[in-house]
């Protein structure tokens, strides 16, 4: 394994972990800054095109809610030049707004990521999450 390889793979699991803080954060603009100019997302609502529709649809759950937490674990990478793809499991936790934080939801998934390499730093060009199971309510949502 290569050192370029290696220092390939440790940009994406840090910038997998920025993009999961940046959420849990709401630093939209810190998200925004993980994803390529043409990033597109399937999050189990139908196909998302351009930052601003993935940002739009992940604020339209996390803005209502309370706090949340993305835990990402058991990560694979596979690099190939200036591109390269990622699975990464996801537990996250979410409790209502104040007030009603015994209201939770959590999901049990899979990221599926496609990276790209741009002027040396790797960003999210693609994101599929599959979710296995989820427990709790959606009301944490808002709804």
């Amino acid at each position: 394994m290569s050192l370029d390889l290696l220092l390939a793979e440790r940009a994406i699991a840090r910038a997998l972990t920025r993009i999961a803080r940046a959420m849990d954060a709401r630093d939209w603009d810190g998200l925004a800054a993980e994803l390529t100019e043409d990033a597109t997302a399937e999050l189990g609502t139908g196909p998302l095109t351009g930052p601003a529709a993935i940002i739009g649809l992940i604020r339209s759950y996390l803005d209502a809610c309370g706090p949340t937490q993305h835990l990402l674990g058991n990560l694979l990478v596979e690099v190939d030049g200036d591109r390269a793809s990622s699975r990464c499991y996801v537990s996250d936790m979410h409790l209502g707004p104040a007030g009603q934080q015994d209201i939770t939801f959590a999901t049990l998934g899979d990221y599926h990521d496609e990276w790209r390499c741009i002027a040396g730093t790797w960003k999210l060009a693609h994101r599929t999450k599959l979710n296995r199971a989820h427990i709790g309510s959606f009301a944490v949502f808002g709804g």
